[in-house]
């Protein structure tokens, strides 16, 4: 180790000013053994800058997939998400951090992940492809900036999921709008005539009540639009106006004494409207869920699947058909004689 000036003492162990032309650009770590400088900050950082990001880097000295994963969560990828998708993100990761957060990346096996995706299916094979997809998305960030060698979850094939076609008939829908409170009818009304999800109807503030139309932006993708009014979406936002006469709510669902109904108190107030739709109609079918309103209002539109992904603000067409649910009515083959 080369002797330092006294005016360099001050500085971290093989921690150096770098210079460029004759002129001091930033502070660079040379570990030991190792031929790669990395750079800590620029030459204009205080001393106590210069220590914190070397402490910084020494805890960080053992490279782990929690490392990894921190470093994806500050980056600009993980900030352009839309708010809904980080969460979820947050979440999947959390989960797989839990088992190999505190392993080198290059020592998580594509055998090891087929494995924690196995286990993780026994509760929810949904859940465990969401978080095999996070984790392929990590590597992949990871592999493109020299943090692991390959992506252990490539290859790792996924549940087959059926996906949900569940339809839901006029009969069922009216049955479930006349047991239902007065709030959640509102808001499957706003689900069903925007093909809103519910946590987007749950957010929905009177500043979104516009002359052209309810202004919606999807919490999962950040789609913007403007619903344009019908007779029946006013009839629904002035019903819902009247819930407001002793206060002065923001939200146009809001709970009895104001404030955001929060989804736990959608889910509770469904759960009664199932139960007393069991009893009023005995016959009709109540294996549907709140996410299903959604498929009904892009399945009753009536347009072309375009239109239809125009309407329900999906990105592709492979979304919309999986939200169209409707049976179609499809020409036959015609009589010779025709």
């Amino acid at each position: 180790m080369r002797v330092r000036k006294e005016e360099d003492k001050w500085m971290p162990p093989r921690v150096y000013k770098h210079s460029q032309k004759g002129k001091y650009t930033c502070y660079i770590l040379k570990p030991t053994g190792s031929q790669k400088s990395i750079t800590l900050c620029k030459s204009d950082a205080t001393k106590a800058e210069v220590w914190r990001e070397y402490e910084k880097h020494m805890s960080r000295a053992v490279y782990t997939l929690r490392c990894l994963v921190s470093d994806y969560m500050q980056s600009p990828n993980f900030k352009a998400l839309a708010p809904r998708t980080q969460k979820d993100r947050q979440i999947e990761l959390n989960n797989i951090l839990s088992v190999f957060g505190e392993m080198l990346p290059d020592a998580v096996l594509p055998q090891h992940v087929r494995r924690y995706v196995d286990k993780r299916g026994l509760k929810s094979q949904v859940q465990a492809n969401n978080e095999l997809s996070s984790l392929s998305v990590i590597y992949k960030w990871g592999y493109e900036r020299g943090h692991c060698k390959s992506n252990p979850a490539q290859g790792v094939k996924k549940f087959a999921i059926k996906e949900r076609d569940r339809y839901i008939t006029q009969a069922e829908y009216q049955a479930l709008i006349s047991c239902a409170e007065e709030r959640l009818r509102l808001a499957v009304e706003i689900s069903y005539l925007c093909a809103t999800r519910q946590a987007d109807v749950l957010k929905l503030k009177w500043e979104h009540v516009l002359e052209d139309g309810l202004y919606i932006q999807q919490g999962k993708t950040g789609k913007k639009q403007i619903k344009a009014w019908t007779d029946r979406l006013k009839n629904i936002i002035n019903e819902a106006n009247t819930l407001r006469t002793d206060f002065d709510g923001d939200y146009v669902i809001n709970k009895a004494g104001g404030g955001r109904l929060t989804g736990e108190g959608i889910r509770s107030a469904w759960k009664r409207a199932i139960v007393k739709m069991k009893v009023q109609f005995p016959e009709i079918k109540t294996d549907f869920t709140f996410h299903d309103i959604k498929a009904k209002g892009i399945s009753d539109f009536d347009g072309t699947i375009a239109e239809k992904q125009h309407f329900s603000g999906h990105k592709t067409m492979r979304q919309v058909d999986t939200y169209d649910r409707r049976v179609p009515i499809v020409s036959t083959v015609k009589d010779n004689d025709e």
